[in-house]
């Protein structure tokens, strides 16, 4: 009777505890507050020496301790692989191990040498092993089957620490996300720069994700290559590092197929392009996702941490929702600098435009009394005797009066707006004929010509002779740009959007190996008539380039370096 008693009060006992814990941890969201207790409790009552509870690091697949009772300091240090020593054993089986001596079980893996037994009962949260409890004892046979059934108990009170703590951490991960967003949207209503915007991003993207650094790269104009633009946390070597290109690289996989990639350690794997940098830099784990805008990649949003790190699809997904809304921002600042640019070009226009009628004023203003004069030299007939200066000073006159004549006819053309006589041209064939239109004087100036032109390329609507003398002027300012000689290459490609069925437009690239120009020059190269970007000429022949170009619905751009050469690009439609 007496023994019954000791064991109803034991287990009563056993259940208050059960109570106890039960109300004190769920009081708390700080899991190693509430496993500590846990252990605690179950060394006190079981009169253990020690305990542990062990989770499954879901990044590197180990058993590591999370918290612990009675254990050496070092001890946290001990990471075991799932199957190995009898908490291995109990993590892979899922089933509970009690064993009365530790050195006759083959499996047992000598951590504390004073330890005889062993509890352990494994940490199941939603079915699925998450981790294991232990108990350890410096006494044989230390624990019954109702200490293992206490265990188990606490087992559970402990996995669902474990799951709460999960659940508050993916809250307080979505809450931070939510904080992030809003920062990010009040950047794109506060900030109309682009590199403002970029750095935001790249800010909240590493502290969003607790990351060493975050890097932000854009597509270029081409779409071949990838420029770094923003990043947050970068050390000088990754500042440095080169472009990437969109088929050769790792995040241009990401661009192409418009999808996320991660890799677990960007130090050993063969598909980093710049490992040795990762090493220096101390980057070991990378996501990125693709920034996403109206359906095409525009770039890249990529974050590194400097431990292995196996990135959920929760985190996936919050980065994914940076950078969705990191493109918006994006465009809208590229818009408005558009904007800006268009309200730019339309003052020069309306300069252009006030002085083209100034000029027309002006040419009819001179025409009208040179005409007076002309006819009044004609009707002087003015005629000397042979041998008398006077009848070579008499010519000279007329030719300059003619002289002028022509000058103002020159005016009036280009203040008249003349539209182009559209008809189907083979842009190959207008720069083949260049080509030998040119061929001594390329020779004579020792520039090599190259011709890289698309076969099948489809032919352009166009006024032959404005884009004949369009293509010309472009060529001979190349050759002007090599005066020690060099190599102009002219490049010939159609564009074909991924949506639609045939190429919509044409691309021919005029490119030198010259001077190059600074940034103000190529800002102002189609904008001025008569400022000009070289040592001689008025700089009108570009400006009537740029201004063909835009007759033909096209663009024309400059891409330049002082010492690297330049390149024109004209796009045409189809």
């Amino acid at each position: 009777m007496s023994n019954e008693l000791d064991e109803l009060k034991e287990r009563n006992a056993r259940l208050s505890l059960l109570i106890e814990i039960s109300n004190v941890i769920h009081s708390t969201l700080d899991p190693e507050e509430a496993l500590n207790l846990i252990l605690r409790e179950a060394v006190r009552v079981m009169r253990a020496s020690s305990g542990s509870a062990v989770l499954i690091n879901p990044t590197n697949g180990l058993l590591e301790i999370q918290a612990s009772q009675g254990l050496p300091s070092n001890a946290r240090q001990l990471k075991l692989r799932v199957g190995e020593g009898i908490t291995g054993w109990v993590a892979r089986t899922g089933q509970a191990a009690r064993v009365s001596d530790v050195r006759t079980d083959p499996r047992y893996i000598i951590a504390n040498t004073k330890v005889r037994s062993e509890l352990a009962v494994p940490l199941e949260v939603e079915s699925e092993v998450r981790g294991v409890l232990n108990v350890d004892s410096d006494r044989l046979d230390a624990f019954s089957a109702a200490d293992q059934e206490l265990l188990q108990a606490l087992a559970v009170q402990a996995a669902k620490v474990i799951h709460t703590t999960w659940l508050y951490e993916q809250l307080r991960l979505k809450a931070r996300l939510f904080e992030s967003l809003v920062s990010v949207g009040q950047t794109i209503n506060s900030t109309l720069n682009v590199d403002d915007a970029l750095q935001v991003i790249t800010r909240e993207g590493a502290q969003l994700m607790g990351a060493t650094m975050c890097s932000l790269l854009l597509l270029d104009d081409s779409h071949e290559w990838l420029d770094l633009k923003a990043s947050f946390g970068a050390g000088e070597a990754y500042l440095q590092k080169p472009r990437l290109s969109v088929e050769e690289s790792l995040l241009g996989i990401v661009v192409r197929r418009k999808k996320p990639v991660q890799v677990e350690n960007v130090q050993t794997s063969g598909r980093y392009q710049n490992v040795d940098i990762a090493r220096k830099e101390g980057l070991v784990s990378l996501l990125s996702v693709p920034l996403l805008f109206s359906g095409e990649a525009i770039g890249t949003l990529s974050v590194y941490t400097d431990e292995a790190h196996s990135f959920s699809n929760e985190e996936i997904r919050i980065l994914s929702a940076l950078a969705e809304l990191s493109a918006i921002a994006i465009e809208k600042a590229r818009l408005y600098e558009r904007i800006v640019d268009v309200e730019e070009q339309l003052r020069q226009n309306e300069k252009l435009s006030a002085l083209g009628l100034l000029a027309a004023e002006v040419a009819h203003e001179i025409r009208n009394p040179l005409t007076v004069m002309k006819m009044l030299y004609h009707s002087l007939d003015l005629k000397f005797p042979p041998g008398d200066p006077r009848t070579k000073d008499a010519e000279i006159m007329g030719e300059k009066m003619d002289h002028l004549n022509k000058i103002v006819e020159q005016i009036l053309d280009f203040a008249r707006s003349t539209e182009p006589k559209l008809s189907l041209l083979n842009v190959n064939e207008l720069l083949d004929d260049l080509g030998l239109l040119t061929r001594h004087k390329l020779k004579n100036q020792n520039i090599t010509l190259v011709r890289k032109l698309a076969p099948d390329l489809p032919p352009v609507m166009g006024d032959a002779m404005q884009l004949e003398q369009a293509f010309l002027n472009l060529m001979l300012n190349a050759v002007q740009a090599m005066p020690q000689g060099g190599k102009l290459t002219l490049t010939t490609r159609a564009i074909q959007p991924s949506d639609a069925e045939r190429p919509t437009h044409v691309v021919i690239e005029f490119k030198d190996t010259g001077e190059g120009m600074s940034e103000d020059q190529c800002n102002r190269v189609f904008t001025s008539l008569l400022s000009t970007t070289k040592a001689k000429g008025t700089g009108l022949g570009l400006a009537i380039v740029s201004r063909v170009v835009e007759t033909h619905r096209g663009k024309i751009r400059v891409k330049s370096r002082l010492a690297h050469g330049t390149t024109m690009s004209v796009t045409l439609p189809v």
